[in-house]
Order: structure tokens, then C-alpha cells, then sequence
């Protein structure tokens, strides 16, 4: 009794993890770029609570990890010059982070600081060519290419720098809509994707389908706690009816 009390247990650690997780897909069912995730449940052997010569031992839920969908995500217009999206999944901009590099987002909501860099809402300048783009404001609003290539009033002033990984399992989550490369390996040109000027890319969250996805996970958590209740119940009137026994 003591093992599907346990084996319950585990389930519902992994529940209560997926709530978390659905829940954020709900919050950010609005914000621009992101990706909808899910947890990654698997099963571990473990030992036996009691009899553990018995086999087959017990198999506990485990919790394996984040995954990610990098869907492509719709796209809205917004008329504004330096919004942009990409079209094709799996291609990111890049951005400097500070002290810690490279970072990848496909967040184009973008601005200029006061010294013209272009710049993610949280300050972070975007790169083309591993270097900062800088615009003139006197130039008047840029233009930009499918190719990301940025013109002001006839002259080319940078291009965006859009990449890929080969496998996207090395970015890991970092805050406002960043990635970050986990490995060594490195990214390569995202020649193939194209850039829409004056758009965005919405998150890829199916807002009923989260919803749902709530719903059944506090279902499981509920029936899984009677369970547990029912188990460590029986468990009680055994031990009393043993003792009265004796």
C-alpha cells in the first residue's frame, strides 16, 4: 500500500510542475514571441517501499524537463517601422546580453536609444554581423529587406543578424523572451527566413487548449489525492483490525 501511496506522490510532483508550466502559457498567451511549453514526463525505476526482493520494482513519474514548441507563432501588422518578425521556425535575432554574451529572441519589437542603437525593449542592442546597429534619426525611418538588409535614404546601414541552431535543445530559457546558447555548438546564417517590417510575431499559445490542458491537470491532482487518502486509510484500518487481532 505504501508503494501506490508513493507512486501517487510522484505523480503529483509532476503534476503540480505542469501547472506551473500551463499556467505561464496562459499568462503569456500575449506576449510577442513566445513559445509555448510542456513538461516532459517519463517513468523511474525505483525500490520497492516494502518486499523490495519482490520484482518487478516500482515505477515512479518522472519529471524530464521543459520541452518547447518554436512553432512559427501568426503575425500581425502594426505599421511601425521598427517592429519586425521573422517567418520560419526556428530562426532567431540576435542581441548582446551584457557580460553574458549572445542572446537569441524572436521578439522584434525594437527601439532606438539615444545614441541610435537599435535596441530590444529592455535595452539589449541587436547585432548584425556580431556588431551593434547603429541608425541616423536625421536619415529618416529605416527600410528593411526580407534578407534583413536595413537602408536609410538609399544607403545600406547594417543588416539583421537572424541564426539557427541546428538543434534547438541547446537554448535555454532566459527572462524577457531570451535564449541562450547551452553548448558549444555554434549558430549558423538563417538564410532561408524572411523579415516583415511593421509586424510582429504573436506567441503560439492556444489559449483553449491551455485552459483545458488546466482543468484535466487539477482533475488528475484531485483523483490522485483520494487515492493517496484511500490507500493510507486502508492502510489505518488494517493495522487496527491487527491490533484488536492480537
Amino acid at each position: 500500500m505504501e508503494n501506490a501511496a508513493y507512486i501517487g506522490l510522484s505523480r503529483q510532483m509532476t503534476l503540480r510542475r505542469e501547472l506551473d508550466i500551463v499556467a505561464n502559457n496562459v499568462a503569456n498567451a500575449d506576449t510577442t514571441g513566445f513559445k509555448v511549453e510542456q513538461l516532459m514526463v517519463g517513468t523511474e525505476v525505483g525500490q520497492r517501499a516494502r518486499n523490495d526482493s519482490i520484482r518487478p520494482s516500482a515505477s515512479f513519474v518522472l519529471d524530464n524537463g521543459v520541452g518547447r514548441d518554436f512553432g512559427q507563432g501568426s503575425m500581425s501588422e502594426t505599421g511601425r517601422s521598427l517592429d519586425f518578425a521573422i517567418a520560419g521556425e526556428g530562426a532567431f535575432f540576435t542581441v548582446r546580453d551584457g557580460a553574458a554574451g549572445e542572446a537569441y529572441t524572436r521578439d522584434g519589437a525594437f527601439t532606438l536609444d539615444p545614441e541610435g542603437r537599435l535596441t530590444t525593449k529592455q535595452g539589449l542592442a541587436v547585432l548584425g554581423g556580431g556588431a551593434e546597429i547603429v541608425l541616423d534619426p536625421a536619415l529618416g525611418e529605416p527600410s528593411v529587406g526580407a534578407d534583413g538588409t536595413i537602408t536609410q535614404d538609399g544607403q545600406i546601414t547594417g543588416r539583421l543578424s537572424v541564426v539557427r541552431f541546428d538543434t534547438l535543445g541547446v537554448l535555454e530559457k532566459g527572462g524577457d523572451g531570451l535564449y541562450r546558447n547551452g553548448s558549444n555548438t555554434q549558430p549558423v546564417e538563417a538564410n532561408d527566413a524572411q523579415i516583415h517590417q511593421g509586424s510582429l510575431e504573436a506567441s503560439n499559445v492556444n489559449s483553449l487548449t491551455e485552459i483545458t490542458n488546466l482543468i484535466e491537470i487539477s482533475r488528475a491532482y484531485e483523483s490522485i489525492t483520494r487515492m493517496i487518502e484511500n490507500t493510507t486509510d486502508l492502510s489505518r484500518r488494517a493495522v487496527e483490525r491487527l491490533g484488536k487481532a492480537a
